[in-house]
């Protein structure tokens, strides 16, 4: 049986592929609703002056709108329906893990099984909405007032009418991105709404492709320069690559049990432990808590006169948070470790971990079960992240360094995104994978069925 697995495994190939007709309808639905995403961010908000609104959009670039802009596929420079994307539902998830690990009605609901799943994504989703009710509110009077002190009118009739009917819009399209992403995951090829996210970053590649060569044919980039470059891009994908895929297995033991035939028979298993536990979340918090006072001293800026005290506290904070600065580049990598630690402790309970594997009579060679077990796991996950940071640190602050040194944009808003489409581009790769085996085994046991009938 495992030398036909084996062989199923490695015949996976193209021809395998073209005879897989639910997996290429998977991927052509796949295909469409991304289609259909990219269609929405080009369809602006009622009230708004698409002209007027790009050029706020220059003059602001660098904080965190540049960011959300970038998640969004620039949505957000456009103002389009989807402009604030899935980061609303995004913040929502995080928040509501954090209180699932820490409020105890919520935590016993997470133990429910597939009922609590369901829950916690209903309370996800609500705060989903007010989220996107209360960012949506702040933009539409943000665009009203920047108008009104700098005599740029980005919306045509100011008012409470357009607050309003930007809010109900702004809710109405990232509601309808949620349902896409549930539904690339259900008809799909899986996660929809990380595909999304990634379709939005990929979207700005051909923009960094062509100012790329663009400065390679006017002589302001060098042709070295680009080579490195590039050849930076591929060496930071291979080691995303090879540490994400990386993980530390902790050999279990299972007490001896009696086999079919009678003798007695301990069973193995491996408990693996990421080396990065945290994912991209902690480069995302550590971005937006930095973004966060530049944007706003950003907007404070063009209402305040730089001869002030006020106004010469808001140009040093800027030029101090720039990109590529030592003193942002210092607290970015302070954040990235800080949240590595922080979220890795919330994702994983070594406490609980312990006491599950205590229940199912299962331990840890030369490990007592029990607080010793949980004090281990404590330890090794330690170890590994910090690993784990350190890797982070690197991805996201090189690409820092380079903008900085380049004057470009590298990567299209940095480690960040690159994190997420290699780690989503994998993943889909993996599902991929998935459905081609399970369609190898559908015709091992159609074939199967029939020879027993015709024996």
């Amino acid at each position: 049986m495992a030398s036909r697995a084996d062989n199923i495994a490695s015949n996976l190939s193209l021809a395998n592929f073209s005879k897989a007709t639910e997996l290429k309808n998977r991927i052509w639905f796949t295909v469409g609703a991304l289609i259909v995403f990219r269609f929405l961010s080009f369809v602006p908000l009622p009230g708004v002056n698409p002209l007027i609104l790009q050029q706020l959009y220059k003059q602001t670039q660098g904080g965190i709108l540049d960011l959300f802009n970038t998640f969004s596929g620039g949505s957000l420079e456009r103002m389009s329906l989807i402009a604030l994307g899935v980061m609303p539902y995004i913040t929502a998830s995080i928040v509501v893990q954090l209180a699932a690990s820490l409020h105890p009605a919520l935590g016993a609901l997470k133990k429910e099984g597939e009922s609590g799943r369901k829950k916690l994504n209903q309370y996800t989703r609500y705060g989903a909405v007010l989220l996107t009710a209360v960012q949506g509110w702040f933009v539409a009077s943000g665009l009203e007032a920047y108008g009104a002190s700098s005599g740029l009118q980005a919306v045509v009739n100011p008012g409470v009418m357009f607050r309003v009917g930007a809010v109900v819009s702004l809710i109405g399209g990232t509601m309808f991105l949620l349902w896409l992403g549930e539904q690339i995951t259900s008809r799909g090829i899986g996660n929809g709404t990380s595909l999304i996210i990634m379709a939005g970053i990929v979207a700005q590649m051909p923009t960094f492709v062509a100012n790329l060569f663009e400065g390679g044919r006017t002589g302001s980039i060098g042709g070295g320069t680009i080579v490195g470059l590039l050849a930076l891009l591929v060496l930071m994908i291979l080691m995303i690559c090879f540490m994400e895929r990386a993980t530390r297995r902790l050999l279990i033991q299972y007490p001896k049990r009696a086999s079919q035939k009678g003798m007695m028979q301990a069973d193995r298993s491996h408990l693996p432990l990421k080396l990065n536990t945290a994912g991209v979340i902690p480069p995302i918090f550590a971005s937006s808590l930095l973004l966060l006072p530049l944007t706003i001293t950003q907007f404070a800026g063009n209402s305040v006169s730089p001869d002030t005290a006020v106004g010469s506290f808001v140009i040093s904070l800027n030029q101090y948070l720039a990109h590529g600065k030592p003193v942002y580049m210092l607290l970015y990598a302070a954040g990235i470790i800080f949240f590595s630690f922080f979220y890795t402790a919330v994702v994983f309970n070594p406490e609980e971990t312990a006491e599950n594997l205590k229940r199912n009579g299962g331990f840890i060679p030369g490990i007592r079960p029990g607080k010793n077990t949980a004090t281990y796991l404590d330890y090794v996950l330690t170890r590994i992240t910090v690993i784990g940071a350190i890797y982070l640190t690197v991805v996201c602050v090189v690409p820092e360094w380079v903008i900085a040194q380049t004057g470009m944009r590298l990567f299209f808003a940095g480690g960040t995104s690159l994190l997420i489409v290699v780690n989503v581009t994998v993943d889909t790769i993996t599902q991929i994978q998935s459905h081609l085996l399970a369609h190898q085994y559908g015709d091992l046991i159609k074939k199967a069925k029939l020879k027993g009938r015709l024996r």
